[in-house]
């Protein structure tokens, strides 16, 4: 088997798979939307905001505050922007057009979505303004998903050393991570605007890793041409 046919059985799997795990998100975002509605996740959310901010301190509030900001649009357009200037720089065309469009897509499925749903906000914490947008699902935490997901993403697939490529997973799954518990702990969001957060983003992630390497996969056939049977005598 040759080299081109083997990649080419390795990115269909990948397709299978991302587009399986998509699905399965798909239909828990779905569930968790109908249970938003219906009100069954308001003992889980208050459960969960109360035990959250039992752990408040002056100088966690800062903290959070601080944390919570690397998640605005405002950070994120500036960082998107610096991270596409530099691959084009670099002579990363593809990776610079994978970012842009991965965080344009996330701001269109971010507002679709918060005003398909039109979730009233919680209370902040901390005598803080409640924000003007809808509260489901969490902007910082689905944008942050795609911008932090995305980049660790780009970044290992240049990347040859494991132990590297670990350290970069790890820390973008930590700012994440810790991006959806600074709106908890704010008060700004329930625990299931930023859970549904998290799944928008993995689905909006595997849509676009399924164009992209469908379009791969379609360059290649193209590049690659039949290998002819007719052998001269």
């Amino acid at each position: 088997m040759t080299f081109p046919k083997r990649l080419l059985q390795k990115l269909s799997l990948s397709l299978l798979l991302g587009l399986t795990a998509a699905i399965s998100v798909l239909v828990f975002l779905a569930w968790l939307a109908d249970e938003v509605l219906e009100g069954g996740t308001r003992a889980f959310d208050e459960a969960i905001r109360e035990a959250v901010h039992q752990i408040a301190s002056p100088t966690l509030t800062t903290l959070m505050r601080g944390i919570s900001f690397l998640g605005s649009t405002q950070f994120l357009f500036a960082a998107t922007t610096v991270m596409v200037i530099w691959f084009v720089f670099r002579r990363w065309k593809r990776e610079a057009i994978l970012l842009a469009v991965t965080m344009i897509g996330a701001s269109l499925l971010n507002i679709t979505l918060k005003l398909a749903f039109k979730r009233v906000r919680p209370e902040p914490f901390f005598n803080l303004a409640t924000p003007r947008s809808f509260s489901f699902p969490s902007g910082h935490s689905l944008a942050s998903f795609c911008f932090f997901g995305a980049l660790a993403a780009i970044l290992n697939a240049r990347v040859q050393n494991r132990k590297f490529r670990l350290v970069i997973v790890a820390s973008a799954g930590m700012m994440v991570l810790l991006i959806g518990l600074s709106r908890i702990y704010l008060g700004v969001h329930y625990p299931t605007d930023v859970i549904a957060g998290y799944c928008a983003a993995l689905i909006w992630i595997g849509a676009v890793k399924f164009v992209e390497e469908t379009l791969v996969r379609r360059k290649r056939r193209k590049a690659d041409p039949p290998i002819s049977t007719d052998y001269a005598d």
